[in-house]
C-alpha cells in the first residue's frame, strides 16, 4: 500500500448528480470531500472522501436528500467533484467562485466580521445558504425575500411578481445564523434580539447593483427578517412605458403641463405608485424647472432632480421636508406619500400657490382618494381648487407567453370582469413552464383608472359627495374603471381573468 484508500469495488459505475450540484457549494464539496453521485440503479448515494465529517456528511444529506455513503479515496472525490461541477457550470457555482468579486467592498468587509460572530460548526454552509437566498431571489427579480422561523424550521420564501413563493426550508439551527448574519451585513445590533430594527445593505451581485432594506421583528419563534430588494441599474422608465392607453397618456400629459395643481396616485402598497411618479418626474425633468422630492426611501436617483431622504430619527418628517422645500424655490414638488393631515395640508397650499405637486395616497380607487382628503381635515373647497386629477393603479401579472392555454369562457366569468356577454375571442389562463418557473406568469403591467377634476366632479366635492356618487358621476363622463381596463388585457390575452378579480376585488 502508499498509502491510499483502497479502490471501491463498482466505484467507476458511479456518476455525479447533476441536479443536485445547485445546492452544494463547489468549495464546501471540495473542503469537506463529498459529491452526490447515482449509482447504476438510479439510487442516490453520496460519495466521500472523509467519512470522518460526520457532521459534514450530515449536512449534505440534508441539503441534497441523501442517504447512502460511499467511501473513496481523497484523491479520486476530489478529481470528480473537479470534473462535475466543470461539466455542471450551476447558478451556485457562479455565486460561490464570484462572491468576492461580486459583493461591494463594504459588504465584503462586514462579511468578515460576520464570520467571526457566527463562530459555530454551522457556520460556512449557512453562510452559503444566506448567498445563495439572496443570489436566487436576484435571479427569480423578487421583490421581498423572508426569513420566517417556526417551531422545528426555518421557512425562507420570496415574493414574485406580488405572489410570495416557498424557496426553501432550512433547519431550525440555522435560523440564529443566519438572520445574524443578515443583520450584521445591514449594520444591526445582533445582540438585540427584542426590538425591531431596520437596516440597509448594498450588494454588485451579477453586474447587478441591489439596495437591501432590512427589517427584523421578534417573534414567539425567534427573530423574524424581511428584506426588500431594490436593483438599482434598472432605468426610470417614461410614461409611455408604463402601459397606459394613448387616451389615458394624454390625459396624464396634459395635467402635467399645468405649471400648479395637485396630482394624486393611489393604490395599496406594491401597485407601483412609485414608479408612476417616478415616470412623471422623467417627463417633467426638462433642464428648466427646479423639482424637488421628498421620500422614504429614495428609491432611484434621477440626474437634475433634487431628491430628500425621509429620517424620523432629526425630525426629518415628510411635513417638515416639504416647508423646506417651499423655501427652496421649487417650480414641481414630489411627495412620497401623503401620511398625515399636515402633510396633506401642505401639499395643498403649495398646489395652490404657483406649484405642480406631484404625491400618492393608500386608496382602493380614484374617487375614494377625494374622499380621503376631506376626511383628514382638508376643506372641501381647498381639494376642488387644488386637485387635477387622481390616477388609481394596481398591477396584474402577465401570462407567459410560451405556456400561456387559451379557453371559451363562461357567461359568469364574463360577467366577472364587467362584460355583458362572453367575447368571441378566447380568454387564456396560466399553465407553467420552465420559462415562467411554472407559475404560468412572467412580469407584471399597470391598470390605471384615471379621474380628472372637472367642474363636474367639483361641484360634487363641494357638495360633500360620497365616493360612490363621485365615482358614478365620474363613470358618467367616460372614466374607464379598474375593472374595466383589466377587462380589455384579458381580452388582450395579456393577463387572465383571476388575475384580474384578485387585484380588483376589493373595490
Amino acid at each position: 500500500m502508499t498509502g491510499k484508500s483502497a479502490p471501491v469495488p463498482g466505484l467507476g459505475e458511479l456518476t455525479p448528480d447533476l441536479s443536485l450540484l445547485p445546492k452544494i457549494p463547489i468549495g464546501y464539496a471540495r473542503k469537506h470531500l463529498l459529491l452526490p453521485c447515482r449509482n447504476p440503479a438510479g439510487e442516490a448515494v453520496l460519495l466521500s472522501g472523509k467519512p470522518e465529517t460526520r457532521e459534514a456528511i450530515d449536512e449534505m444529506r440534508f441539503l441534497a436528500g441523501l442517504s447512502r455513503v460511499v467511501a473513496a479515496s481523497p484523491e479520486d472525490v476530489l478529481a470528480r467533484i473537479d470534473a462535475a461541477y466543470e461539466r455542471s457550470q450551476t447558478p451556485e457555482r457562479e455565486i460561490v467562485e464570484g462572491l468576492s468579486g461580486e459583493w461591494d467592498l463594504d459588504v465584503a468587509a462586514t462579511i468578515e466580521e460576520t464570520r467571526d460572530l457566527l463562530d459555530s460548526p454551522d457556520e460556512a454552509p449557512v453562510i452559503r445558504f444566506v448567498h445563495s437566498v439572496l443570489f436566487r431571489a436576484i435571479r427569480d427579480r423578487s421583490s421581498d425575500i423572508h426569513f420566517e422561523p417556526y417551531e422545528k424550521e426555518l421557512a425562507v420564501r420570496n415574493r414574485v411578481d406580488g405572489i410570495l413563493y416557498n424557496m426553501v426550508t432550512a433547519p431550525r439551527k440555522w435560523h440564529a445564523p443566519a438572520v445574524s448574519r443578515v443583520k450584521v451585513m445591514a449594520g444591526l445590533d445582533i445582540a438585540e434580539r427584542r426590538l425591531p430594527q431596520d437596516g440597509r445593505i448594498r450588494i454588485r451581485m451579477g453586474g447587478k447593483e441591489i439596495d437591501i432594506r432590512v427589517s427584523t421583528v421578534p417573534t414567539s419563534f425567534g427573530e423574524r427578517a424581511v428584506l426588500r430588494l431594490l436593483d438599482r441599474t434598472n432605468v426610470v422608465v417614461g410614461l409611455s412605458d408604463l402601459g397606459l392607453s394613448p387616451p389615458e397618456l394624454s390625459l396624464i400629459e396634459r395635467f402635467l403641463s399645468r405649471s400648479s395643481g395637485i396630482v394624486l396616485v393611489t393604490g395599496p402598497t406594491g401597485s407601483g405608485k412609485t414608479t408612476t411618479l417616478y415616470a412623471a418626474l422623467r417627463r417633467l425633468d426638462s433642464g428648466t424647472k427646479n423639482i424637488i422630492t421628498i421620500e422614504d426611501p429614495v428609491e432611484y436617483q434621477i440626474r437634475g432632480i433634487g431628491q430628500i431622504q425621509v429620517n424620523p430619527k432629526i425630525h426629518l418628517t415628510f411635513a417638515n421636508g416639504l416647508r423646506s422645500i417651499l423655501r427652496q424655490d421649487p417650480d414641481i414638488i414630489m411627495v412620497g406619500e401623503i401620511r398625515d393631515a399636515e402633510t396633506a395640508e401642505i401639499a395643498i397650499q403649495a398646489s395652490l400657490t404657483g406649484h405642480l405637486v406631484l404625491s400618492t395616497l393608500h386608496t382602493n380607487d380614484a374617487a375614494s382618494a377625494v374622499t380621503r382628503l376631506v376626511d383628514m381635515g382638508i376643506e372641501p373647497f381647498l381639494v376642488a381648487s387644488s386637485l387635477s386629477a387622481v390616477v388609481a393603479q394596481r398591477l396584474v401579472r402577465r401570462l407567459c407567453p410560451a405556456c400561456k392555454a387559451a379557453y371559451a369562457p363562461t357567461p359568469e366569468e364574463a360577467r366577472g370582469i364587467g362584460l355583458q356577454s362572453p367575447p368571441s375571442a378566447p380568454f387564456y389562463r396560466p399553465a407553467g413552464c420552465e420559462k415562467c418557473l411554472h407559475t404560468g406568469y412572467s412580469g407584471r403591467i399597470a391598470l390605471f383608472e384615471i379621474l380628472p377634476a372637472d367642474e363636474t366632479v367639483r361641484t360634487a366635492i363641494l357638495t360633500r359627495s360620497d365616493a360612490d356618487g363621485i365615482r358614478a358621476l365620474a363613470v358618467s363622463r367616460g372614466m374607464r374603471t379598474l375593472l374595466a381596463a383589466g377587462a380589455e388585457k384579458v381580452q388582450a390575452g395579456v393577463t387572465s381573468a383571476e388575475e384580474v378579480l384578485r387585484v380588483t376585488q376589493e373595490d
